[in-house]
C-alpha cells in the first residue's frame, strides 16, 4: 500500500468533541480541501457545513465529502472496513475519554484496525496538528506494514 500525495482522511468525533473538531477543521480547512474526506454521521454534516462557510468559488466546486452512517449505527464499522481495504490514509478521531459510549466496542475495534494497518491516527487536536503539518502530509509515503502471513497460514486446532 502506498499513501499518495492526495490523501483520504477520515474525520470522526464523539458528541462532546464535535465542537473541538469543527474548530480544528475551520482553522485547518486550507490543508484539508485538497484531500478526500470521509466522515461518520453527524460529524460529516457538521464538517461539510463548516467547510462550506469557508470555501469560495473554485474550492467549493472541487470539494467532496463521503458520508458514512453515524458511529453507533455502523459508521465506525464502515470506516474500519475501508481501512482494512486500504481506502483510508489517515484518521482524525476526537473521541471522548470522559464518557462511556454505547458503541465502545466498535470504537475499540476501529482504533485496533488503525494500529493493525499502520494508519496514522490522531485522537486529539495536538496530534492532528502534527499530522497535517508533517512534511509527509503533502507527499507520497509508503508505510511499513507488518507481515501477518504466518498468522493467516497458522494451523487451527
Amino acid at each position: 500500500m502506498k499513501i499518495m500525495k492526495t490523501k483520504t482522511i477520515a474525520l470522526v468525533a464523539h458528541d462532546n468533541r464535535k465542537q473541538d473538531l469543527m474548530e480544528w477543521v475551520e482553522y485547518n480547512y486550507k490543508h484539508l480541501i485538497p484531500h478526500q474526506l470521509v466522515c461518520t454521521g453527524t460529524t460529516g454534516k457538521l464538517v461539510k457545513a463548516t467547510l462550506e462557510k469557508n470555501l469560495t468559488g473554485k474550492e467549493k466546486i472541487n470539494f467532496d465529502i463521503t458520508m458514512l452512517k453515524s458511529g453507533p449505527l455502523g459508521g465506525d464499522q464502515q470506516l474500519g472496513a475501508m481501512i482494512s481495504e486500504g481506502k483510508i490514509d489517515m484518521v482524525i478521531f476526537l473521541w471522548d475519554p470522559m464518557e462511556q459510549q454505547p458503541h465502545d466496542v466498535d470504537v475499540k475495534a476501529l482504533l485496533r484496525i488503525t494500529v493493525l494497518y499502520n494508519v496514522p491516527t490522531a485522537s486529539n487536536r495536538s496530534t492532528a496538528d502534527y499530522l497535517i503539518t508533517s512534511s509527509l502530509f503533502n507527499s507520497n509515503y509508503k508505510p511499513v506494514l507488518k507481515d501477518y502471513s504466518t498468522y493467516i497460514k497458522r494451523e487451527l486446532k
